[in-house]
């Protein structure tokens, strides 16, 4: 089978989201071929270099976002006017107050058209006019509030970030992806539109998996947060420039693209498979339907964790352990907070904060907290003190991987305000640790009762909930044992990986009938083995006459189809369903094999009836084809 995989700021290149899942599910896969369509989000992440890729990644497709893409083509009137027409209806489906997905899908799938036919669209969609008609989605009736007092900046930022967004319609990756059995967009949004356009055009089923909902991460990251440093793509959101926060008018059209897009993308994919409970909840929110949802969890390597996991006596039972990304939504501060009471009932207790990566700000406020309200201290005066908080990096002598820093302690914290699916909570139940969580995201969901949670922004409930473990050992080890137990039961590469090999299975049995070239596993196994397979070494490969009255047919939509008889007993070897009545059998584009019973097996549907047992080649046998290459032919008949 050809997979498709379809990505955007991650996988194949060395930095980025979704890399690791999407390396472990292409190597979990070896018996597929694959093929990348992936979207870079900037110079620095191309600059760091890809992974190294195993040897069924047939084909690697790379465009940017981050850079210009004007490829000199200009647009004739008519052009022009075809384009005018569709990027009015894709606006009118953006502005609209009442949501109007038939105006949006229109427009896109217009716009769409026109660059497959003609060519890129850069200058077209930055020129002046699709600004005039933005202004005129604006001002229009009925449009939303948000935007009717929109400015000559924010309609050109506007435009300018919508050229980026709209910039995989003019990519040629088209008549490649026609050719795959099924499109998998490795997240939503902009990763999932050259799939949602496959679809569209050819047919090619199409899979979407969210383990963070790109809508959600939209809202989050444009916020009215005027640290916000970029648009989703890197480019400039605002009329700030870069590091400005986009304008209430900007941010409003940008959401309700990214909103439109959901809306069509949930509606037109095959299947749907979020991570967990709170992104399904999301997709159902913004359109997409239950028959059309199924939850896969996100898969990690569960070895390397084992030994940790394995010794539940490892760690300092005093010692309270962060695992994460420094930064706001991890509510640091809180936890510090927290600690000073449980320091107060505990004076023995430590906090070890242990960073993947940080916001250097916000870092520093958190350094700064600490040693207020934690002095160093020191058992006499000539010992040298030491501060019962500390912030170390995972990678060091002391602690060279994550499994070392959850087996520092015997409890693990996890502090957010906001959270999808928390990986590092997964992780330190594979450790066997017990956890406390703020109840967030997919916290409770994930923990299933192997560990306490908390509300979110409450100091004093987090510490009463680290208190309890740190005075019940034997409770924080039973609840260590129980979370390792669900962690090996549900989030490990394993069942990641044998969720997806089903579920590629389904979707390949919904893809259009393929021409010449096209049928997937049409070749069997034993064809591709030096040897003659497809005939017994005792028959006579000439016998074409058999005592008995038996005789078969088979036929396959794609190839040439014959009937024969023989003499004498036969087999052969085939890979579809096929059913018959007395032996006899033939051979058309497929193969095809009838027991004494009258029971076969043949790529292609056979029937026959009489009461010898004979096979013999068709007079004009059928050829089945090589492993898919841009171009294939018809090179060696089956049996």
């Amino acid at each position: 089978m050809r997979i498709g995989l379809l990505t955007e700021g991650g996988y194949p290149y060395a930095t980025g989201e979704a890399r690791l899942w999407c390396d472990r599910l292409v190597r979990g896969l070896p018996q597929h071929e694959f093929e990348l369509y992936a979207l870079s989000r900037s110079a620095e992440q191309e600059e760091r270099g890809r992974v190294v890729l195993p040897e069924h990644v047939t084909r690697v497709w790379t465009a940017p976002l981050w850079a210009p893409a004007d490829d000199g083509r200009t647009y004739s009137r008519r052009e022009r006017r075809r384009f005018a027409d569709s990027f009015k209806e894709l606006v009118r489906g953006i502005c609209a107050g009442e949501p109007e997905p038939e105006s949006f899908a229109s427009g896109l799938y217009g716009l769409a058209e026109l660059a497959r036919e003609q060519g890129g669209m850069y200058a077209a969609l930055r020129s002046e006019t699709a600004v005039r008609a933005v202004e005129s989605g604006c001002r229009a009736p009925g449009a939303r509030r948000s935007v009717q007092r929109a400015q000559v900046a924010d309609l050109l930022d506007f435009v300018d970030e919508l050229e980026r967004l709209l910039r995989p319609l003019s990519l040629d990756w088209y008549e490649d992806l026609r050719e795959v059995d099924v499109c998998h967009a490795a997240a939503g949004g902009i990763a999932a539109l050259p799939g949602l356009l496959a679809k569209r055009f050819f047919g090619v089923p199409l899979l979407v998996t969210e383990y963070g909902v790109q809508l959600r991460a939209h809202y989050l990251e444009h916020a009215a947060d005027p640290a916000a440093a970029s648009g989703p793509v890197g480019g400039r959101a605002g009329a700030g420039g870069p590091g400005a926060a986009p304008r209430p008018a900007v941010r409003a059209l940008l959401g309700a693209f990214h909103m439109r897009l959901a809306g069509e993308i949930y509606a037109e994919a095959d299947l749907l498979t979020p991570g967990n409970a709170h992104a399904r909840r999301w997709q159902e929110r913004c359109g997409a339907t239950r028959d059309r949802l199924r939850t896969v969890y996100p898969g990690m390597e569960a070895d390397r964790f084992a030994t940790v996991g394995e010794d539940p006596d490892c760690g300092d039972p005093d010692t309270l352990v962060w695992v994460g990304r420094i930064e706001p939504a991890k509510d640091l501060i809180a936890l510090l907070h927290a600690f000073a009471e449980v320091r107060r009932a505990a004076p023995q207790a430590r906090l070890r904060i242990f960073a993947t990566a940080v916001v250097p700000g916000y870092l520093a406020d958190c350094r700064s907290l600490a040693a207020q309200l934690f002095p160093d201290e020191a058992a006499d005066a000539v010992t040298v003190g030491e501060n019962p908080v500390t912030f170390e990096e995972i990678g060091g002598p002391e602690v060279p991987t994550p499994a070392h820093a959850y087996g520092s302690g015997r409890v693990v914290v996890l502090s957010s305000v906001i959270e999808g699916f928390p990986i590092t909570l997964a992780e330190a139940m594979l450790c066997g640790r017990a956890t406390v969580s703020t109840d967030v995201g997919a916290v409770y969901e994930v923990i299933g009762g192997t560990g306490l949670v908390v509300p979110p922004r409450n100091p004093r409930a987090l510490a009463d909930a680290c208190l309890a473990l740190l005075r019940d050992p034997e409770r924080a080890h039973r609840l260590g044992a129980a979370a390792r137990a669900r962690a090996l039961e549900l989030f490990t590469v394993e069942q990641n990986v044998a969720a997806f090999r089903e579920i590629y299975l389904q979707l390949l049995a919904r893809g259009p009938g393929r021409a010449a070239g096209g049928v997937p596993f049409e070749q069997p196994l034993e064809a591709r083995v030096p040897g003659h397979w497809t005939s017994p070494t005792w028959a006579d490969p000439g016998a074409g006459a058999g005592a008995g009255p038996g005789a078969g047919t088979a036929s396959d939509p794609d190839a040439a189809s014959g009937s024969g008889s023989g003499s004498g007993p036969a087999s052969g070897f085939g890979s579809g369903p096929a059913s018959g009545f007395g032996s006899g059998s033939a051979s058309g584009s497929g193969s095809a094999s009838i027991s004494g019973s009258g029971s076969a097996s043949a790529s292609a549907p056979v029937s026959g009836s009489g009461s010898g047992s004979a096979e013999a080649p068709a007079p004009g046998a059928a050829a089945a084809k090589t492993p898919r290459t841009n171009t294939t032919t018809a090179t060696e008949a089956t049996v």
